[in-house]
């Protein structure tokens, strides 16, 4: 059974979507502030973080950056709406998808079900099993481990599954479209900044600088994942 925390000031709105989330078969814990939130992460140990963007006190940002320093359990934020600015802040800050109020309890079971999905990130779809080396990067399909320069490279699940995607094909150019639908399963084009975003983050743990190695821009059309 999933454990979900969620974190959300609102009472009523809290109330609701823990009802919602345990009637989907859920287990539930749920914090009014980003304080109570961050003290529930080591005893509850939740398989998915629902954070609300706007919080009293340390805000939704603060929470999920707190969080990123030192786990990479997947956050889905929840935001008041679909303002690109609010959304992409917090998809930078290291969330790994985003639902907008109100929140419609079956989109949100469907986005926290496609997230662990994507941590457990089983790739056997005719992927290569083996560790796999690129330059002075290592992907170890198998145990689901990436290294850089000799170092583990802590990656959220969205992460993970997007190099694994663009690794698993070096040289295919994948569209944005394409790419929000194999790693986060949405087919809604407005969600492909979840993939700007992503790749944002990914090359940053990567060390990617202006000229990125691995996960390279193609102009007008994506990404794809250099040849070494």
């Amino acid at each position: 059974m999933p454990r979900v925390l969620i974190v959300e000031d609102d009472p009523d709105v809290r109330k609701a979507v823990q009802l919602a989330l345990r009637h989907q078969g859920h287990q539930v814990s749920a914090a009014g502030t980003g304080e109570e939130g961050q003290e529930q992460l080591h005893p509850f140990r939740p398989d998915v973080v629902v954070l609300d963007l706007m919080l009293p006190g340390m805000s939704g940002l603060d929470v999920c950056r707190r969080i990123r320093d030192r786990d990479q359990v997947p956050i889905i934020m929840v935001t008041a709406k679909a303002d690109d600015i609010d959304v992409v802040v917090g998809l930078e800050a290291g969330a790994d998808d985003y639902v907008v109020k109100p929140v419609q309890a079956r989109v949100l079971d469907a986005r926290i079900r496609a997230v662990l999905r994507r941590q457990d990130a089983s790739v056997s779809d005719g992927v290569r099993p083996r560790a796999e080396s690129h330059g002075e990067l290592v992907i170890d399909r198998a145990g689901l481990v990436v290294s850089h320069r000799g170092e583990r490279v802590a990656l959220a699940p969205s992460e993970l599954r997007l190099l694994l995607t663009l690794s698993a094909s070096p040289g295919q150019v994948f569209s944005r479209q394409q790419l929000l639908e194999a790693v986060w399963e949405h087919s809604y084009h407005g969600d492909i900044r979840l993939v700007d975003a992503c790749v944002k983050r990914l090359r940053s743990k990567l060390g990617e600088g202006r000229d990125p190695r691995y996960v390279q821009t193609v102009r007008g059309f994506g990404y794809r994942f250099g040849i070494s």
